[in-house]
């Protein structure tokens, strides 16, 4: 079984192998290839290939990056229009990718990662309206020579990485009598192999799969509403299989054929089921806003069927994570999250657990809503007031680094490459450095 994780042309990994040994070891793997930036550059880190960075954890494995806050603040790099929409940056060989509104339609758009220069762009959807925003939601996937997106109205594609031309598209409204979420469609593509997997959320195709090069329908899976998240491949008691939310349940389903391994009964209100699946050790982990709370299940493969343990559970109003838009982030044995109050309230909690006993181990009150990624012993934050916040990572304390407007409101959470954190709202795209202040200084001539 292979995943086209990694932004590299023609790489694709072991997905077995790799999914068993981010388990084991506990980290992202790192990149065997290189993207092509400036010379003077030096990249040799991960690329940010899809939602939530190269393993759809929110972890990179940069390095190299600020320890402390810059006297002058940090320093943005370049700054260029984009367009309304809450889709995410992706970034590989030089490129950085996104959807964005503008003129009457959803686009895709690259941008050259080192001057933000227009490279392509290319429209895949009428635009779509939303009081909650417009535009689209979901986040590209590059896997190889290809982007495959997802619009809010939930039209999926597949475009040339080099040339941004539109290779096939399904309305899959219209072809799979699916429904529009009512706060749109934000499921990232999943690519496994040659298949790319989306949340369709129609009455007989909550998951639906097409082939990555001709676009024909491969398989659909399950009849639950569309939820907003994003899905996973994840190994439980040692199966490996896509484990994807839907609007008021979990599905496991098996690769290639698209079969309901198990559905887990996860109700919450509104169908805001938006946080990615996690697995701890094996175990798989749930989190969802809306006052509902986070669960460890051990799930469990019987000649039967599969059985499900609650390991730990924290649910309603006193839950110690509750998990709005954020994924939380698993780092050496401890989750990073939001811990959002009330339903879809204004107060939020950034917050450390133990991942195998829900224990809190510090908590910041009223931090604010937000998305973050970990890179090189930090988090960084990007806040809905704009703000990117650096934090160091540790389960003993918050130990906050420094903070900086960056963008103006945004939903969205950052990328990372090659020493470069990249940040949009719905206006622009920013670039800013965030390297050590030793690799940031202008040789001496």
């Amino acid at each position: 079984m292979l995943f086209s994780f990694q932004g590299c042309k023609n790489q694709k990994i072991n997905a077995f192998a790799l999914v068993v040994g981010l388990l084991l070891a506990g980290e992202a793997a790192h990149s065997a290839c290189q993207p092509l930036w400036a010379e003077d550059r030096d990249i040799k880190q991960n690329e940010w290939p899809q939602f939530l960075g190269p393993n759809r954890t929110g972890l990179s494995s940069e390095i190299d990056l600020l320890e402390e806050w810059p006297e002058n603040g940090l320093k943005i790099m370049w700054r260029v229009p984009g367009g309304v929409g809450m889709s995410g940056l992706s970034i590989s060989r030089g490129r950085v990718l996104t959807m964005v509104q503008k003129e009457g339609q959803q686009w895709v758009i690259a941008v050259d990662a080192v001057t933000g220069r227009s490279i392509w762009q290319t429209a895949v959807a009428k635009e779509y309206g939303n009081p909650m925003g417009d535009g689209p939601r979901a986040t590209p996937t590059i896997s190889g020579d290809q982007v495959f997106v997802l619009s809010g109205d939930g039209v999926v594609s597949a475009i040339d990485f080099e040339s941004g031309a539109l290779l096939w598209s399904h309305n899959t409204l219209v072809e799979l009598s699916g429904k529009v979420a009512e706060y749109g469609m934000a499921s990232s593509p999943l690519v496994i192999d040659d298949q790319v997997i989306v949340i369709v959320g129609a009455a007989a195709a909550t998951l639906a799969a097409f082939d990555t090069k001709t676009g024909k329908l491969v398989w659909t899976a399950g009849d639950d509403p569309a939820g907003y998240s994003s899905p996973m491949v994840l190994v439980l008691d040692g199966v490996p299989h896509i484990v994807s939310y839907s609007g008021n349940s979990v599905l496991g389903v098996a690769f290639k054929t698209g079969q309901i391994l198990w559905r887990y009964p996860f109700q919450t209100n509104y169908e805001c089921n938006i946080a990615t699946p996690l697995s701890i050790r094996g175990k798989l982990f749930l989190s969802a806003g809306e006052n509902h709370g986070s669960v460890l299940l051990n799930v469990k493969s019987m000649k039967a069927g599969f059985e499900f343990d609650e390991l730990w559970q924290s649910f309603g109003p006193k839950s110690v994570l509750r998990s709005e838009w954020q994924t939380p982030l698993l780092i050496d044995g401890f989750l990073y999250g939001m811990d959002n109050v009330g339903g879809a309230g204004p107060v939020t909690h950034l917050t450390c657990i133990d991942a195998l006993t829900g224990e809190r181990m510090w908590q910041m009150p009223r931090f604010g809503k937000g998305n973050m990624i970990a890179a090189d012993g930090k988090l960084f934050v990007s806040t809905i007031l704009g703000e990117l916040v650096v934090v160091k990572i540790s389960p003993e304390k918050y130990d906050e680094v420094g903070r900086m407007n960056i963008v103006e409101s945004t939903r969205q959470s950052p990328s990372i490459a090659g020493g470069f954190l990249y940040l949009r709202d719905g206006r622009e795209i920013v670039c800013v450095d965030v390297r050590k202040p030793s690799l940031t200084e202008t040789p001496k001539q």
